[in-house]
């Protein structure tokens, strides 16, 4: 609970920007799964080409969607000067671009390719998949250090 202004008790009820834990699995063992083949393949190519390159970093930060529909968007909680809190979705500050276009340049391209088809690999697996949804959830910090 949140204290307005006055003191009085304010609360704010937020809904995920995700489908539930039943859909998303259901979304992976009939969609995510070989969606998610087909999306590493196409990024991994797009990327060998200098106009491919902005899908691909599209496509592979959009991988946990891809897998199992999960949103890289956060709950950012914020309040004023005046005591009005504010609930909105939010993406985290990130680093300056000429140090993440330098890393994405010399590493990011080929670690993250690799790193997709070791996810993928797990995933298939199904016994390694706690493994792969991590992995596929930390893509974006291997190809340009997003956070």
């Amino acid at each position: 609970m949140i204290q307005g202004p006055n003191g009085s008790g304010v609360v704010i009820i937020a809904e995920s920007a995700e489908p539930n834990l039943l859909i998303r699995a259901l979304w992976f063992f009939f969609v995510g799964w070989w969606l998610s083949g087909l999306a590493t393949l196409l990024a991994v190519l797009l990327q060998l080409t200098l106009i491919g390159i902005p899908l691909a970093v599209w496509v592979i930060n959009r991988m946990p969607q891809i897998v199992t529909l999960k949103s890289s968007r956060k709950l950012a909680v914020s309040t004023n000067a005046m005591g009005v809190t504010t609930v909105a979705h939010a993406d985290r500050e990130q680093r300056p671009f000429v140090q993440r276009a330098v890393y994405y340049v010399l590493v990011g391209w080929w670690a993250v390719s690799f790193w997709l088809v070791l996810a993928w690999l797990a995933a298939i697996t199904v016994l390694l998949l706690p493994l792969a949804f991590w992995m596929y959830g930390a893509t974006g910090k291997i190809q340009t250090l997003r956070r």
